[in-house]
Order: structure tokens, then C-alpha cells, then sequence
């Protein structure tokens, strides 16, 4: 480790990289240290310098500033590693979004990935070639590919014949003094040659000697017949000869600790059109495992095995089979999935499969289905037994998940034994789980690190982990979630003395000053596996189920600006554990920091609970805290509420003098003056935005006058901000919403019912954002007894013309009524009414989060695609960042979540569409295009049927 190295070192090696880091990508904070610093494993290292990078010649600089200064540095991607790969306490070096760049080759046979990339879009990239990359780790919508690569991931389906070292096809890495080499251009590796001829003869040396050594030889070969990553490839030294090869494929697996992987270029494999799933459930572990070897001779992708342990833990989950509920703990489950690329091979291999099973007593299962929604549930099962064992863990203990494999033939004896062990160091809730067909079992446990006992137990455990697997099976003791720290003290248990010296020596050929990610594989240290051990203190019930893994933050709006939800999390944590400590100077410094941080940059959407395993919200963490924040409002707040109609009154008529004073003086002068004023007052007014709308002139009761009357009603909600706000000046369509939603519900022959007061109306949410609940529910209750009369009791729809006031209504009201926001109520109500004429256009479509929450996502899609010949989704904007005020009272929040809009709308492309009101300005005002309502682009292509 680092910690010789002094402060004022790391304040010099500071100055050298702001030569050319811009500062703002040079983070020293101690908060943001601890937040940037934390990964999905249980070891806690505060790194001296957090460097986020956009290119690789700062990466190169990077790397040679620490090695001027002698300072240890290590890579980080997504930081969902589990095994201590990516802690740091000297420099950690981060990336970028500028690293997400990829191209197709090929015809889809080969893609070139950065890696920033995340793993789920290297696929969504290849699926119109029919193709996907190879390794699919159960965190592929989260992890990058740099990750992927240098752990050497795979998954359920990828087995050992498509991970990273069995598809690469060329690699360009950075090495400790700055070289670069690209092994898919002939230049590069001539150029190498003769820089670092180190390496070249090094790597020589080391296959000669090793394809000599008969024993390591063969060990070799048995290690890499089973899934392993534990160590350093060291079937590179076996596999090939040519030493650019040998680097290329020792890099996979290496986790960043023999060079920097600057990008990589897969060979793909199919994706296949046809996938059926069936659950097979045995009396016994045995009969199970018996039931793999017959399956492997069978067309088979995938073989889940599920111990009994692991079906009772989601037993009692929505959607599961009755039957799990039944089994007893002797029980064990296969998950088969078999592919095709047509319906007529795959009805064949399920036949074939079930054939080659009938010799075994199958004592429950769900047939073969091709029904995206079964498998959907059957695969849930499979992926729900780790969030199960989190959500059901003790405050402060974190959740273990191991990764061994054993050769098939034992596997069977290999999970009883670990069972036997379960039992022995008393871990009740431990589960098995994995991928049979390579004899690769998970095992999930919980685990509490805060007394020596404690420690003792789970380091007295995995030593007889580590002699059951690696000595008494000969088995692998990571298998695809790589060495790091956790294994690293028995590497040369698993491999022995030549292995591990071999090892060594490969790591000195690359590192000779011993600088890349120190600890990771190669650690003489017997104890690091239990030391740095991060602690889990009791924060919250909101969220402390949280095991840190990252799967939120590439949905997350602020991630960019200042934290994610994981890192919330961990401030939060840390915020808490120094007030139980009585430190109260550090906890008053740290939440003066995480007031902006934290609670005033989260847009608080809950797309972070989407992505969690175990369902956080990190949002509602974040609307708690805002409850105390915002307090002293509270008189104000409940006197908007009570006069709600004064209220929007009051906002119209400024947004009527916003216009006047534009006519008048000016955009510039009044950007000038409302700018100025804000910044006097601390930034607590709003931002003046050219895209602020004009107010909202439509007479709707005069209106409601000239619609028809009809057996087809429906209840009409305007929202506040479209009752309040018309379009920007520059709209290509100057009505207003509501305007425009009336035209369109005319043309189907509906007939408009308004609830009654409605000005009075607000489903809450504005107050609810504030953390000012019994405000909220008041409005929200106000609001679904209006609608509840207005729809006689539930008879009508109710439309409601933003998403978000939608998404709150349905998740607040008790009562039976259909709310619809507009893309489901046009593709439900409307559409069979109307006569649609597609444009010839290209248009931008922004989903909200609230849409996405909705699981609306596609439905927009295919309602603009209905309209127009091209739309454009925006890559990475999950969420514009607006939410609700913060557009104009935290305007750099929706900054940086829509930062790529700009470049990504298409040359010709004049407008986007989404649904809701306030998201469009801010999307207008980054994308140099005006947005409207979804309603608008339906009412423009429409006629009366």
C-alpha cells in the first residue's frame, strides 16, 4: 500500500497533474474521496486523489506523473467489482462519459469498445446485426466494459467459450511507463517491439519455460477447463506462442494491475431470435447434479442450479410458482434455457432436452416456454435470490457472495460440503446458486465486521473455503468475479509455488516498481482479505439494505454533477456513524457538504430503485431529509396549498410579465436583471431561461362549451404547469396544452369532463419534492375526491396531461380509478378513433423518468413512430434533471443530465416531444430545439375517422 507516501508528495503530484487535468477532474475533497472511492466490495479505502479522465493522453500523463512520483494508482470502471478490485488509498483513477465511443465491424461480426462502455449497450449496439459481445454478467446493465475485460467476466450463458479471453480479438492497453500498444495494428506492434523488447523477450522466456514444465502444464490446463480467474491468465502461456498474444490475453483478467485497457475489439457471438425456458425441480442436490452432466451433452445455453435453501428464500416473491413453497430444503431447482435462431430448431432442442431427462424423477416443474413474460418470471427467480438475502439481512452486516467452481463430476459432493460448512460456522441464511453446466456455484451469505469475533469467523471460514475448493477438488476459488483482495492471500494455496512465482514474475515484467492497483492478485500478505473491512453502520430504514453495488448510477441524473445514489448512501452512512461517534465537528463539516451534494442536487426520481436489487428509493431518503430543510416553509407551503387557485394566478401573471418585459426591453436586459438578482440572493431565485413559457391564455371553460356530447367521456386533469404555462416563443405550435388536448380529444368523438374547483387542484407533488408529506397528501386526497366524482366513481378514464402528476396520482390514490397519462390514454382511447398520416420527419422523443417508471418507455416509442418516420431516443438521459423547480432553482443539475443532448439531435431535426410540461423546457433550452407534448406531433397527424 501507499500510506509512506506523505502529504505533501500527493500535494506535488497534485500540482504536476493539473498541469493538464482540469482542476474540477482533480478531486482532493475528503467527502467526495470516500464517495468516489467506494465500490461493490467490503473493503473500504479512501483514496489521497480521485482523477476522472476524458482522454487517453490524460490517462497516459496520469501514469507518469505517479511514476515520477513513485505513488501507486489504480483503474476503476463501474465499480460494481466485488472482490476488492477497485479501492485505492493513493490515486484512483476514474473515467469520464467521453469514454463510451464504439464501432461496428464487420457487419456486426466484430464491435470496438472504449471502456466507458456499459456491457447492455455493447448489445443494444450489435442487436440490429443480430449479434452480442460474449460475457453477460448478471451486471452487464451497469458494468463497463474496461471492468469486464480486465476481470474477465462471463455470466449465465457465456460459459468459458465466450468470455473475454476465448472472443478477443485485439486490445489496446497503456502500460506502467506510458507505452501504448494497439495489438490490431501492424505499426503499433513494430513500434513496441522495439520499445519494450523488456517485455517481448520476457514473454518468450516465460512460454518456453512454461510449455517445458510439464506439471504446471497440465495443472494449467485442468485449471482452465472449469471457469477461473483467479491469478493471471496463465493460459495465455499455454495457448499461444507469438508474445503480443501472449500480452493481449494475459491483460483479460489482470484487474488493472499489469496496464490500462484504452480499448477492445470483440469478436461477437449470435443472438439468437428464440429462447425457452423450463424450472426442473429434483427431490435432491444429487439428482440434480446427476441431471447437469446428462444436460451438458444436450442442446442447452444455460443451467441454473438453485439449492433448497436458495428457492425458499424467494418462495414468498410475487410471481413465483406456488409449488416453491412446498419444497423442502433437500430440494434443488435447474433453470434450463436452450436458444435457436428459428421456432422449429428450438421446438426440436426442447423436445431433445426433455428426451434425454426422462430417466429422472422430476418432481415439479414449468414446462418450456417461449412467453417473454415466463421466462421473464422464471429468470426473476434466479436473479432474486441475492436482493433476498440482503433484504433480509441485519443492520451493519454487509452481503458475501462467493464465487468458486469445482469440476462437474463433483459438484454434487461440492455443495453438500459447503453446506456442512454453512452449518459449522453457523450462516443460516447462506444459499448455492450458479451456473452448473461449468460446475460455477455462487454462495450468498451475511456478514458483520464490526467485532473481532466476528472477523475471525468469517476468516476462519474461508480458509476451509479455501482448502475444500482449491486442495480437496482441485477446483477454482474465484471463477468469474475475479482475484482482488478477497482471494488473493490464496492464490498460491490453489496454484502452488510455480504458479504463483509465475505469477510474480509476470507481474514484475509489466510493473517493475510494483505501482499498478498494489494488493490486487499478487499480496503477501496473509490477511489483507480481512482487513480494510468496510464498515455498514445503521443510517436509515430507507436505506440501509443497501450493499453499495452501483447498479443505480448510470440512471442516476446527478452522477455527473456531484453524487449517485450509492454515493449518497455512503456520506450519508459516514454522516451518521460520526454523530454515534460524538464527533460532531466532522459531522456538522461533512453535512454542511452533503446539504448541496446530497439533498439539493437529487432529483429525488426513484430510477435508482428500478435498478437496485433490493428496490432502495434513495430519493425518498433524500425528500426526508429535505422535511427538515425546508421546515421553516411551511407556513408559506400550507398557504399556496390552501389557495391553490391564487397560486397559479399569481405564476400565470408573472409568466404574462415575463412576456412584457421581453417586448419591451428585451431577452437580453431581462436575463441581465433576473441573473443579477439571483446571484445577490445566493442562487435561491430562479434562473432566467429564453425557453420560459409564455402563460397560459386559453379560456378552457369557454372551450369545454363547444364539445361535443358523447357515450365516450372522459375526465380531463390539466396539470398545474399546463394550466399556468403555454409554449416557448419559437414553438412551432403556439397553443397551449390544454388547447391542444382538447382538439385531439374532439377529433376521437369524446366527450371532456372537468372536476369540479379546478384551480383548486394539485395532485401534491410540488410540496411532496420538498419532503412536506401531510401538505402533499392533503392535495393528493383533495384531488382524487374531485376526480372520483368527476368519473362517477370510477365509470370514466381520467387523463391527466403530464406524466409525472400521473405517476404520483396512481401511486397515491385508494380509490378504483384509471388514470392515464397521455401516451396511454391516445394508444387506449384515442388511436381507434382516429386517422393517422405519418410525416416524413425526423423528431426527437425524450421519455421521462416518470414515463420509464410507468414502463412506458416502448409505448411512447411506438405512438411517435406511429406519427413520423424517424425518432431519436437520446442515449444516457434517463431523466433531464428538471424535477419539478430545480430547472430553474438548481439549473446546473439539468445541465448535467441532459450534457449529451446537444450533440445527439440529428442534423434537419427541429423539435422533440415528451410528456411533461416543465421537463420541456429544460430539454428545449439544452438541445437547441423546441419541445412540446407527445399531443401535439398525435394532433398534427390526425383526423376524425
Amino acid at each position: 500500500m501507499s500510506q509512506h507516501i506523505n502529504d505533501n508528495a500527493y500535494q506535488q503530484l497534485e500540482s504536476l497533474f493539473a498541469v493538464e487535468i482540469e482542476a474540477k477532474r482533480i478531486i482532493t475533497e475528503q467527502a467526495k474521496r470516500l464517495a468516489y472511492g467506494t465500490d461493490a466490495s467490503f473493503y473500504r479505502l479512501v483514496p489521497k486523489i480521485v482523477l476522472r479522465l476524458n482522454s487517453l493522453d490524460e490517462v497516459t500523463y496520469a501514469i507518469q506523473c505517479c511514476r515520477e512520483m513513485n505513488v501507486h494508482f489504480t483503474f476503476r470502471a463501474a465499480g460494481t467489482s466485488l472482490s476488492g478490485q477497485a479501492v485505492s488509498d493513493s490515486v484512483l483513477i476514474t473515467l469520464t462519459d467521453d469514454w463510451r465511443g464504439h464501432k461496428i465491424l464487420d457487419n456486426g461480426n466484430k464491435i470496438v469498445l472504449q471502456p466507458g462502455v456499459i456491457g447492455a449497450d455493447a448489445n443494444k449496439y450489435l442487436a440490429p446485426f443480430k449479434r452480442k459481445i460474449g460475457p453477460d454478467p448478471a451486471s452487464i446493465n451497469t458494468c463497463k466494459i474496461g471492468g469486464i475485460a480486465a476481470n474477465n467476466a462471463s455470466g449465465m450463458c457465456c460459459g468459458t467459450a465466450q468470455n473475454s479471453y476465448r472472443t478477443l480479438d485485439s486490445i489496446k492497453v497503456v502500460f506502467s511507463d506510458g507505452t501504448l500498444l494497439d495489438t490490431g495494428c501492424s505499426d503499433s506492434i513494430a513500434a513496441f517491439r522495439v520499445a519494450r523488447p523488456d517485455i517481448i523477450e520476457g514473454l518468450t522466456e516465460l512460454v518456453e519455460q512454461t510449455q517445458a514444465n510439464t506439471e504446471l502444464s497440465d495443472r494449467i490446463h485442468h485449471k482452465y477447463r472449469l471457469k477461473n480467474t483467479t491469478g493471471y491468465a496463465l493460459n495465455a502461456l499455454v495457448d499461444f506462442n507469438d508474445p503480443i498474444e501472449v500480452l493481449e490475453h494475459l491483460m483479460i483478467g489482470s484487474e488493472g494491475t499489469l496496464g490500462f485497457i484504452a480499448e477492445i475489439t470483440y469478436n461477437t457471438v449470435i443472438e439468437h431470435n428464440y429462447k425457452a425456458s423450463s424450472l426442473l425441480v429434483f427431490a435432491n442436490i444429487e439428482e440434480a447434479c446427476r441431471a447437469v452432466t446428462t444436460l451438458s451433452k444436450t442442446p442447452v445455453a444455460a443451467v441454473e442450479l438453485m439449492d433448497g435453501r436458495a428457492l425458499r428464500s424467494v418462495a414468498d416473491k410475487p410471481g413465483m410458482p406456488k409449488f416453491i413453497q412446498h419444497l423442502d430444503l433437500e430440494a434443488a431447482a435447474l433453470l434450463v434455457e436452450t436458444h435457436a435462431s428459428e421456432q422449429a430448431s428450438i421446438d426440436v432442442q426442447c423436445e431433445q432436452i426433455l428426451a434425454a431427462l426422462s430417466p429422472y424423477t422430476i418432481i415439479e416443474s414449468v414446462p418450456f416456454t417461449l412467453d417473454a413474460n415466463m421466462v421473464a418470471t422464471l429468470w426473476g427467480i434466479r436473479k432474486g435470490m441475492f436482493p433476498a438475502v440482503g433484504a433480509v439481512r441485519e443492520v451493519g452486516t454487509t452481503v458475501i457472495i462467493e464465487d468458486v467452481a469445482f469440476p462437474v463430476e463433483n459438484l454434487a459432493n461440492g455443495v453438500r460440503d459447503l453446506q456442512a460448512l454453512f452449518d459449522k460456522y453457523h450462516y443460516s441464511e447462506a444459499i448455492i446458486f450458479g451456473h452448473a453446466l461449468e460446475g460455477n456455484l455462487h454462495f450468498v451469505f451475511t456478514q458483520g465486521f464490526d467485532s473481532q469475533q466476528e472477523i475471525n469467523r468469517y476468516g476462519q471460514f474461508m480458509d476451509d473455503v479455501a482448502e475444500l475448493v482449491a486442495v480437496k477438488y482441485q477446483g477454482s476459488l474465484k471463477a468469474e468475479h475475479g482475484t482482488g483482495r478477497n482471494m488473493a492471500p490464496y492464490v498460491e494455496l490453489e496454484w502452488g509455488q510455480d504458479g504463483y512465482q509465475l505469477m510474480q514474475r509476470i507481474k514484475a515484467l509489466f510493473d517493475p516498481q510494483g505501482l499498478l492497483n498494489p494488493g490486487v492478485i499478487i499480496n503477501d500478505n496473509p490477511h489483507s482479505h480481512i482487513e480494510n473491512l468496510k464498515p455498514m453502520p445503521a443510517a436509515d430504514d430507507l436505506v440501509d439494505r443497501c450493499i453499495e453495488c452501483g447498479f443505480c448510477e448510470p440512471v442516476c441524473p446527478s452522477r455527473t454533477l456531484t453524487l449517485s445514489p450509492r454515493q449518497r448512501i455512503v456520506l450519508y452512512r459516514e454522516l451518521q456513524r460520526r454523530r454515534a461517534a460524538g464527533e460532531e465537528t466532522a459531522a456538522t463539516e461533512l453535512e454542511q457538504i452533503f446539504e448541496y451534494q446530497g439533498i439539493d442536487t437529487c432529483a429525488a426520481t426513484g430510477l435508482c430503485a428500478e435498478r437496485c436489487p433490493v428496490g432502495i428509493n434513495t430519493g425518498d431518503l433524500i425528500k426526508q431529509l429535505r422535511t427538515a430543510k425546508y421546515q421553516k416553509f411551511t407556513p408559506i407551503a400550507k398557504w399556496t396549498a390552501d389557495h391553490f387557485a391564487t397560486t397559479t394566478s399569481l405564476t400565470r401573471a408573472s409568466l404574462k410579465a415575463n412576456q412584457i418585459a421581453v417586448n419591451v426591453i428585451g431577452e437580453r436586459a431581462v436575463a441581465g436583471l433576473t441573473n443579477s438578482i439571483r446571484k445577490l440572493s445566493g442562487n435561491t431565485t430562479p434562473i432566467w431561461l429564453p425557453e420560459t413559457p409564455q402563460a397560459n391564455s386559453h379560456k378552457l371553460e369557454k372551450s369545454m362549451e363547444l364539445l361535443v356530447r358523447s357515450d365516450k367521456k372522459v375526465v380531463y386533469l390539466p396539470s398545474c404547469a399546463s394550466r399556468t404555462m403555454s409554449q416557448q416563443s419559437d414553438a412551432q405550435d403556439q397553443r397551449s396544452l390544454t388547447e391542444v388536448t382538447l382538439s385531439l380529444i374532439k377529433k376521437a368523438g369524446f366527450e371532456v369532463i372537468i372536476p369540479d374547483k379546478l384551480n383548486d387542484q394539485c395532485c401534491g407533488m410540488p410540496y411532496d419534492s420538498k419532503g412536506m408529506k401531510e401538505i402533499a397528501a392533503s392535495k393528493a386526497q383533495q384531488l382524487e375526491n374531485a376526480l372520483w366524482q368527476a368519473s362517477y366513481e370510477g365509470e370514466y378514464p381520467v387523463l391527466i396531461d403530464t406524466s409525472p402528476c400521473a405517476k404520483r396520482s396512481i401511486e397515491t390514490f385508494s380509490k378504483p380509478m384509471e388514470i392515464l397519462e397521455p401516451t396511454g390514454f391516445v394508444s387506449k382511447y384515442l388511436l381507434q378513433h382516429l386517422a393517422i398520416l405519418p410525416k416524413d420527419e425526423t423528431v426527437m422523443l425524450h421519455v421521462t423518468c416518470s414515463s420509464r417508471r410507468m414502463g412506458l418507455e416502448n409505448d411512447m416509442l411506438v405512438l411517435a413512430k406511429a406519427c413520423v418516420t424517424d425518432v431519436v431516443v437520446p442515449e444516457h438521459i434517463s431523466c433531464c434533471g428538471w424535477a419539478g423547480d430545480k430547472g430553474f432553482i438548481t439549473p446546473e443539475l439539468n445541465k448535467a443530465a441532459v450534457d449529451t443532448l446537444k450533440q445527439q439531435v440529428p442534423s434537419g431535426c427541429s423539435r422533440g416531444f415528451s410528456n411533461s410540461r416543465t421537463c420541456e423546457i429544460g430539454l428545449s433550452h439544452h438541445s437547441g430545439i423546441p419541445y412540446q407534448s407527445l399531443l401535439y406531433l398525435v394532433d398534427e397527424v390526425s383526423t376524425p375517422l
